[in-house]
């Protein structure tokens, strides 16, 4: 009884926070891509893709006036999946940018083409999202060595689906009760054409959720404005220093502020980010990321403060994280979560 008590008063806080995402759920709005797939666009799939980049941007003003048209023959969604798929071609769907060609070798994050590594109902995330339909993808542009999906994050493995296949399972599990799609991995990035090309046949009204790391180019960001109905956001390191050494990502600060700042101007878009607590990196890495949360993205947002580090993976070559969090360190966490003033935090 207690436990059902707070897991309604945690639903009744995320509603304060994702009114978009419960307005869906309730069938009072549609999702995102439902909209994206009513904007008429014009265009060649042969054309270069500076020339596409550009009917994008006037897609993107058409969703914004709501200028929208039942069944068009060409939707900004057509053209979201274009683009996608010609960027395969010298690859920087992420910030790594490897340019590999990725119809003939697997890019710097192992992806080739997209493999499901598991498919299912899932009851272990936030209680606003379960049942969640949660598509894991091998694959990843990071090197987490701390990683608790390292199976599936290094490694090629899973089922290769058709785009149809996969709009045909996700129309079956929000029959089954799936309360939103969620993307994740390994990391959705590398498989955002096979994603964009996958909702084109969805037919059921239900939300994107973005599970990633938000290590995405701009380009890749661009293509996701009019998709995500929720960026479900992995806020690692507070430093590039620790990004560097226990994830091996570049200019993660710089990189990941400015892709939240650009999801905060996306369509209708709404945040739930995820912040796993790391031994002894709390005034390096928790404090200043909660700090610019609350000063950037407001109060309101909706954070989780996880404690559920374990040392995974390679995590034992690093003696100062291979340990679980201390008593001491969770009481830290929660206070900066207070400090800051972060009013619909999750925190535990």
């Amino acid at each position: 009884m207690w436990f059902r008590r707070v897991e309604i008063r945690e639903i009744e806080r995320a509603k304060k926070a994702l009114p978009h995402y419960f307005s869906v759920f309730s069938g009072k709005e549609k999702p995102n891509f439902f909209y994206v797939k009513q904007v008429e666009v014009y265009f060649d799939e042969e054309e270069e893709l500076k020339e596409l980049w550009k009917i994008h941007g006037e897609g993107l003003e058409k969703l914004r006036e709501n200028d929208l048209k039942e069944n068009p023959e060409k939707s900004l969604l057509d053209l979201k999946a274009l683009i996608a798929h010609k960027i395969l071609e010298k690859c920087e769907l992420c910030e790594i940018k490897c340019h590999v060609n990725r119809f003939d070798e697997a890019g710097y994050c192992r992806v080739k083409e997209s493999l499901i590594a598991s498919d299912f109902l899932h009851i272990g995330e936030e209680p606003e999202l379960i049942p969640s339909y949660t598509i894991f993808f091998s694959g990843c542009n990071f090197r987490c060595v701390f990683c608790q999906n390292w199976d599936i994050s290094q490694y090629r493995v899973g089922v290769r689906y058709s785009p149809k296949d996969m709009g045909t399972k996700i129309g079956v599990a929000y029959a089954r009760g799936a309360k939103n799609v969620n993307f994740v991995g390994g990391e959705p990035t590398p498989n955002l054409p096979f994603i964009l090309e996958s909702l084109k046949y969805v037919e059921v009204p239900i939300p994107v959720i973005w599970n990633s790391n938000m290590y995405m180019s701009k380009e890749s960001m661009a293509l996701l404005d009019g998709i995500v109905d929720v960026y479900l956001a992995d806020f690692k390191w507070g430093n590039n220093q620790d990004a560097l050494k226990y994830s091996k990502a570049p200019n993660y600060w710089e990189t990941i502020t400015r892709n939240f700042l650009l999801a905060k101007k996306h369509y209708k878009a709404e945040f739930l980010i995820r912040h796993l607590v790391i031994p002894g990196h709390l005034e390096c890495c928790t404090q200043p990321i909660l700090k610019w949360i609350s000063e950037n993205l407001g109060k309101d947002i909706r954070v989780n403060v996880m404690f559920q580090y374990r040392p995974e993976y390679k995590a034992h070559k690093y003696p100062e994280i291979n340990r679980r969090l201390t008593n001491e360190e969770m009481t830290r966490a929660a206070e900066l979560a207070g400090e800051f003033g972060l009013r619909n935090a999750l925190v535990g």
